[in-house]
């Protein structure tokens, strides 16, 4: 396993998405387990974990997924980056507000959830409509300045945006939808963070369990705060028609005696030396299934022959990387 970095943040080249412990794939599992598997993780060699302050909120409370983790890598804090993620709310946007003190403020409250003094990587979350990015990005300069963060990030945020914010304070990292069947960073993403030294960290790397081969026409998901019920490439007619990407990616996965899951990892790994993908999990077998991806390593002609087959195949269903505070993918369960 190489090390990767995402800005100067040196990181292990997949990372941990923590969310599935508190909200989005349905009922979670016990505290006791959540910890664990945060755990496995490390010790198998993992050292990036991403959390956000709203992660279960739907079903519990603001900030229990930054509690689950905080107490997960206590005993390891300083030899991992963690990372979380503001989020503004509407009502907190007055004319007499203080934005540094509104955002210290939220920042304060997951560094006591996270037991830590200061957090790697810290990302608003959404880029809020009432609230210039401009003016974000200065104040997170000054969190940097007070070493209560070492860098920043945005999410699910096009390159315009991006620019515009890394002109006031250098971003370390963009937090995007990327995977084989949502490639539009490509176009103009990559490009610009290859170019400014920013790490690109999909969530989903596997499209929410698709690429894993597990998830079929007849899969069910989860009534209550299941993500996947809305995800454009999980409606019955997306799966059906998203197949023959299954079947190129089984077709490598044999020959590298892996999973369909790593392979759609290792394909975004040989792709790009900027990225750093964060797949999330409630299953511990998965989770490490997931991070062992790092060992499959696809040779150039093995790649080159993944993409032109790839590149042939029409792709049913699309979110999108851009998203707002008041336009976002998480309205679909937030109004169910």
């Amino acid at each position: 396993m190489e090390k990767r970095f995402i800005g100067q943040l040196e990181v292990s080249p997949i990372g941990m998405g923590c969310m599935g412990f508190s909200h989005g794939y349905g009922q979670i599992p016990n505290r006791t387990y959540s910890i664990e598997a945060i755990r496995k993780a490390y010790e198998f060699g993992c050292t990036f974990f991403d959390t956000a302050e709203t992660y279960g909120r739907e079903l519990y409370w603001e900030g229990h997924n930054e509690e689950i983790l905080g107490e997960a890598v206590e005993p390891f804090r300083n030899e991992i980056v963690l990372a979380t993620k503001l989020h503004i709310h509407d009502e907190e946007v007055t004319e007499d507000m203080n934005l540094y003190d509104l955002i210290k403020g939220h920042l304060l409250k997951s560094l006591k959830r996270l037991r830590t003094e200061y957090v790697d990587l810290y990302y608003l979350h959404r880029i809020t409509e009432l609230v210039p990015v401009e003016d974000v990005a200065s104040v997170m300069g000054k969190l940097i300045d007070e070493s209560l963060i070492k860098g920043w990030g945005l999410s699910q945020v096009d390159v315009d945006t991006l620019d515009k914010a890394h002109k006031i304070t250098p971003v370390t990292a963009v937090q995007n939808l990327y995977n084989i069947l949502e490639r539009d960073c490509e176009d103009k993403i990559f490009p610009y963070c290859l170019e400014n030294n920013i790490g690109v960290v999909p969530f989903s790397p596997i499209a929410s369990g698709f690429l894993s081969g597990k998830i079929t026409t007849q899969t069910e998901f989860e009534k209550t705060d299941d993500v996947r019920n809305f995800v454009p490439q999980l409606s019955k007619e997306n799966i059906a028609g998203n197949q023959p990407i299954l079947d190129i990616l089984n077709k490598f996965a044999k020959i590298k005696n892996a999973t369909l899951a790593q392979i759609s990892l290792a394909w975004m790994l040989k792709k790009y030396p900027n990225v750093v993908p964060i797949p999330g999990s409630k299953n511990q077998e998965r989770i490490i299934e997931n991070l062992g991806a790092w060992n499959v390593e696809l040779t150039d002609e093995e790649f080159n022959d993944l993409q032109r087959a790839l590149d042939q195949c029409e792709i049913h269903g699309h979110r999108g990387i851009v998203e707002t505070q008041h336009q976002t993918f998480s309205n679909n369960w937030r109004k169910s």
